[in-house]
């Protein structure tokens, strides 16, 4: 909005106010978030009118805009917490809690768990530091001078504090002055005339004899309260903002639409072409400024003066021009063809886009809704974000009737923000999500919009007027912009056909955006609202994508049409016309072509099951690969910004990356250090390798898996990373293949205490109970154990001494360098199981703990205790045997609900909140073992003593398939099975004292498997993801601790007893070994492991190696594994070639 519009705004308050409008006042005020009146607040917040004291500031801020604004709705609303409180008022109390504070919890989780805590009170005021609280209004006052100072500091109401001075009745003596210019120009002017209104311009009727003219001096109060003003048109005191901008940009481009154009104008320079002169002429006719404006005017006199009549163009031609380009040397080798790695998503991966300045950061969309981060030289999956509504109040209600009938939301769309600290999200159903990027491992939710009815088809950013935006298109055939506080500054409508894609671009100081909808029409628009200034067909006439190279020089399209044909275009700008059209595609194309461009010199698009790559300068495909194979008909691509890497999406839910030589040696100089560095002297005790030389592997004849993942056939050919099927003939396909048959891979073997930190939590008072289950905290502060004899414990790594303020200067970590507190209440209550005629012997404990760490459920044979964590007081128990529970979790949706697996093979689903059971599901022929959710499935997996999976529906709670896991040769399938799904909620780990398995839960199909043998040949006592899914940490009946690939469930790293055990403890009868293994919720390659002999041990890798071993190659080079020849490790194998 232009300035003068905004003192209009502040006018039309001044009138308000005058009029004592007060509602309109402050609507107003809120509205357009000119001006903050601090004066109204303070009488809202003394009044406690709470819910208009939000929806004022919301004209202004959001919860999240900034660290000042979420500690003014913090303030806000836990003072109206506080006083619910006083009141004995329990059930609001909590309302707002769960309404209204939950939002802080994903901030400071502490800090809302002890504000939780305040339920149990009696009187808050037994918490020290709300112990000085005093009355209700003496809360308010003191709270406001806090709120007044965060405001004041706050960069958001920056200048919307101070109200300009104005002289009173300022906008009734702007009318006077028009009404007495308006009869000035009366051609009979009369004097004191009767003006009656103000809708129309003001003129004399004719008299008898011609009167000088004579000034309109009303009074103020003479001036009528209109209902509303009309625009102020020609006569408005509103000229277009002059910016000196250069418009040959869009000149060309704009000068040969096409027939059926319906615009009549575009921006064009005067030299750019040769006009006529009567066309130069009407162009510099006066011009009347719009009578909206917006954000940016880029309408200004001089572009106006530009401004030409569209030329009529029956076919757009094909034109060739001499290039008159400076060439680049390049070659084949500058192309990104050499497969690095085949990585799983897990899901359709239906979008990727490189981050613009870290060139391995890569940003996934999945068909299930999920966006995933990527660091893809680690092949780690930093981040997962599945897909919710934050805020299902806020939605449309068209959004909330589609979200009950129609198909899953999934990913249309991710981008990077240009400075990469925001991404993009559209989705198939009406929202974008915008996260911020903070650099580290994470994530953060910036702000969601109920963008577009329908499918949001396309998202990007801009930066018109300097000021970052989103732009969006979707299927109600419209195109808006954003600014990243979520206002709508732009609203593009005139295509008559859903929208596909949207291409925002500039040249020099011009900005613009082009468009393409599915009827096969391409737009442009500037930002304004002047509708578009081009209507082209594109080639194919339906979904069509646009790009810029890379220096922005120049423009191609792609797009199919309907009957299956592909063009990939380039257009000349200068003349609007296609420069060259290239050649190579298949006459029917399976779907519609996705491409990309890199290095200003390179095309590429996926089509044929293949890439095919262009030289921008020649028509003529240059090469095509099929990536090894895998790739579906018409697969998604995407470079990075250096070029020397591409990702493509593979027909197995999955992305494999491409490189070129220079692409590959970054990729294995961020992975992992050079192999000789593992051989140096100071690291030559921690990485104990026996076996052959090098020189001597070379001379052995390597196999060469090619995994099939999606093979329907034989799935069960893929066992322990390998593909038993694979031939040993097959060729090398990439230069990874080459170059690392002279380095081979290592397992990295850890068999002495000071090759990895760990730290020792003992339990001497019954050394007799093993620990049977082990949880982190969700916060990650904490270990929960449950031993044998029912008894629960809690060690916490404690916060540091507060500061005088009473705010925490360092927020506590889980840590192997920090011995955890063994951490109990005042009152030295143990949570303690109930345990009355149990033998415990046969008990078979069972826990899980609430999201918010506040209550844990158990059980050890006996009724199921609900524990508040803070007090360790049993707050309930119910399900008391007969049967037995045997397995606990609570629904991922409503904490009230849980499933419970029971000891004769049923699975009650109880509601904790009416004491009742809603269902009882029957499957198994045993106990129940395990139960995992999946709410992007909408299923409940359950896994039993009988190696048994059955897959329940959460809604129904019918069951919808039961299968077996195969179990190895000579193998009863008996023993307990566990589950538990991988971050995406989709891959599902299965385990079991014979195996280790992943399985695709959306069909039960399995599709890896590996069996215990070598140095791991013990039975598996139990396994876990790692916090970011990528690697599976499983624990031996001997001892041994194996670290896992997730993806090809190779071995990468083996931790030996005598690593983490006493070689006393080794010696004795009854060696003990790790029952479970526990994984913290953040740290990757931290975890803990509950002992037989009652003892927790956390174990991280030493921090010069800051990880547990490095990830096997999947088909690359050489693989050699082997057992340490020690007395600490029972198994002696041969050595053992691995591929």
């Amino acid at each position: 909005m232009s300035s003068l519009s905004r003192e209009l705004v502040f006018l039309i308050l001044q009138f308000l106010e005058e009029e004592k409008f007060k509602e309109s006042v402050h609507k107003l005020e809120k509205e357009s978030g000119f001006f903050f009146n601090m004066k109204y607040f303070e009488e809202k917040v003394q009044a406690g009118e709470w819910e208009e004291v939000e929806k004022y500031l919301s004209g202004y801020t959001k919860v999240d805009d900034n660290r000042y604004s979420m500690k003014i709705f913090f303030e806000i609303r836990k003072q109206k917490y506080l006083e619910a409180l006083d009141r004995q008022d329990k059930a609001k109390a909590v309302e707002i809690l769960v309404t209204d504070l939950r939002v802080f919890s994903t901030f400071n989780e502490d800090l809302y768990k002890e504000i939780t805590q305040l339920l149990t009170l009696g009187n808050f005021r037994e918490n020290e530091q709300l112990s000085k609280y005093g009355d209700t209004k003496t809360a308010r006052s003191i709270m406001l001078i806090e709120l007044k100072k965060l405001i004041e500091a706050n960069p958001l109401f920056r200048d919307k504090l101070v109200f300009p001075t104005l002289k009173s009745s300022r906008l009734r003596t702007l009318i006077n002055q028009s009404l007495n210019w308006q009869h000035q120009l009366c051609k009979n002017p009369r004097p004191n005339p009767d003006i009656k209104t103000l809708f129309t311009d003001h003129t004399c009727a004719p008299s008898n004899g011609a009167l000088g003219a004579t000034p309109v001096n009303l009074p103020v109060a003479a001036v009528a309260k209109p209902a509303a003003f009309t625009s102020l048109g020609t006569h408005g005191p509103f000229p277009p903002a002059a910016a000196a901008a250069n418009a040959s940009a869009l000149a060309g481009w704009m000068a040969n639409a096409a027939a059926s154009s319906t615009v009549q104008a575009s921006v064009v320079t005067a030299s750019s072409m040769p006009m006529p002169p009567n066309q130069v002429s009407i162009l510099k006719r006066p011009i009347t400024p719009p009578a909206t404006l917006g954000m940016v005017d880029y309408q200004n006199l001089e572009q106006e003066q530009l401004m030409k009549r569209l030329r009529l163009a029956q076919n757009v031609e094909e034109v060739t021009y001499p290039a008159t380009r400076q060439q680049a040397s390049w070659s084949l080798e500058d192309l990104p063809r050499m497969v690095a790695f085949t990585i799983q998503q897990g899901s359709t991966v239906t979008s990727m886009d490189f981050h613009p300045s870290h060139h391995t950061l890569l940003l996934v969309g999945s068909g299930n809704g999920d966006i995933t981060l990527w660091e893809v030289a680690l092949r780690e999956r930093l981040v997962t974000k599945p897909f919710k509504i934050w805020e299902p109040t806020a939605c449309s209600l068209p959004f909330q009737a589609s979200m009950v009938k129609d198909a899953p939301i999934s990913v249309s769309r991710v981008a990077w923000s240009p400075d990469g600290n925001f991404i993009g999200a559209a989705f198939t159903k009406h929202l974008i999500h915008l996260y911020a990027y903070p650099g580290s491992n994470d994530l953060r939710q910036h702000l969601e919009i109920d963008a577009h009815v329908g499918c949001v088809n396309d998202i990007a950013f801009a930066h018109p007027n300097k000021q970052l935006c989103v732009v969006t298109c979707g299927d109600d055939k419209l195109i808006k912009v954003w600014d990243m506080n979520g206002r709508k500054l732009f609203n593009f409508e005139g295509h008559e056909a859903r929208v596909y894609s949207i291409c925002p671009h500039h040249k020099e100081n011009i900005q613009f955006i082009f468009s393409t909808a599915i009827d096969g029409k391409i737009k442009a628009w500037l930002y304004d609202n002047m509708g578009s200034r081009v209507d082209y067909d594109a080639p194919g006439q339906w979904c069509t994508t646009m790009l810029y190279s890379a220096d922005g020089s120049r423009l191609f399209s792609c797009g199919t049409s309907k009957d299956g044909e592909s063009f990939l275009v380039e257009w000349n700008e200068s003349e609007g016309a296609i420069k060259r059209t290239y050649v190579g595609f298949r006459k029917k194309s399976a779907g519609v072509v996705q491409f990309d461009t890199t290095q200003n010199h390179f095309l590429a698009a996926g089509e044929d099951n293949q890439i095919k790559f262009w030289d921008m300068d020649n028509i003529n495909v240059l090469a095509s690969i099929d990536a090894d194979g895998g790739l579906p008909s018409v697969p998604r691509l995407r470079f990075n910004k250096e070029g020397n890497l591409l990702a493509v999406t593979t027909a197995d839910n999955g992305f494999k990356i491409l490189a070129t030589a220079t692409g590959l040696r970054s990729l294995r100089a961020i992975e992992t250090p050079p192999f000789d560095v593992l051989r140096t002297p100071v690291e030559s005790n921690a990485l104990k390798v026996a076996g052959t030389s090098a020189a001597a592997a070379t001379n052995m004849s390597p196999n060469e898996p090619k995994v099939e993942r999606s093979s329907p056939i034989k799935p069960s050919s893929i066992l322990n990373g390998v593909d038993t099927m694979a031939r040993s003939t097959e060729k090398p396909k990439s230069l990874e293949d080459v170059s690392d048959r002279s380095k081979p891979w290592q397992l990295v073997e850890i068999v002495e205490p000071g090759q990895c930190r760990q730290v020792t939590m003992s339990d001497n008072s019954d050394s007799s109970s093993k620990v049977s289950r082990l949880l982190y905290t969700n916060s990650g502060v904490g270990i929960l154990a449950l031993g044998s004899n029912g008894v629960q414990k809690l060690w916490k790594w404690v916060r540091n001494e507060q500061n005088p303020s009473g705010k925490a200067v360092y927020v506590p970590k889980a840590t192997s360098n920090v011995v955890p507190q063994h951490w109990q209440p005042n009152s030295g209550l143990l949570m303690t199981n109930d345990v009355s005629g149990v033998n415990l012997e046969d008990a078979v404990p069972c826990i899980a703990l609430s999201k918010n760490d506040s209550y844990v459920m158990s059980a050890c044979g006996g009724k199921v205790s609900l524990f508040n964590m803070m007090t360790f007081k049993v707050m309930t128990t119910f399900m008391p045997p007969p049967p037995a529970s045997t397995f606990l979790a609570f629904h991922p949706q409503d904490n009230n609900i849980i499933a419970i697996g029971m000891e004769d093979s049923t699975i009650h689903i109880y509601n904790v909140r009416v004491d009742e059971v809603k269902s009882k599901l029957k499957g198994h022929q045993k106990r129940v073992t395990g139960l995992a959710f999946s709410t992007s499935l909408n299923i409940l997996v359950s896994s039993g003593a009988d190696a048994q999976l059955c897959v329940w529906n959460i809604d129904t709670w019918e069951k919808r398939k039961s299968v077996s896991i195969q179990m190895p040769a000579g193998k009863a399938p008996v023993g307990d099975t566990r589950v538990q799904f991988y971050s995406d909620q989709i891959r599902l780990l299965v385990v079991h004292e014979t195996q280790l398995a992943t399985y695709d839960a959306s069909k039960m199909e399995r599709i890896r498997q590996w069996i215990p043998q070598d140095g791991l040949s013990a039975s598996i006592s139990y396994a876990a993801y790692s916090s970011n899914g990528q690697l599976i940490y499983a624990t031996f009946c001997d001892g041994n601790i194996g670290v896992f690939d997730a993806d090809s469930l190779r071995l990468r790293c083996r931790i030996a007893p005598s690593a983490y055990i006493s070689q006393a403890a080794l010696n004795g009868s009854q060696p003990p070994y790790p029952v479970v293994v526990a994984s913290h919720p953040q740290e990757s390659n931290q975890i803990a492991v509950g002992m037989t002999d009652s003892s927790v041990k956390v174990m991280e890798p030493l921090e010069s190696d800051g990880k547990w071993g490095v990830s096997p190659p999947a088909e690359n080079g050489m693989l050699i594994t082997r057992t340490a020849s020690s007395s600490t490790t029972s198994n002696h194998t041969p050595d053992q070639i691995q591929r």
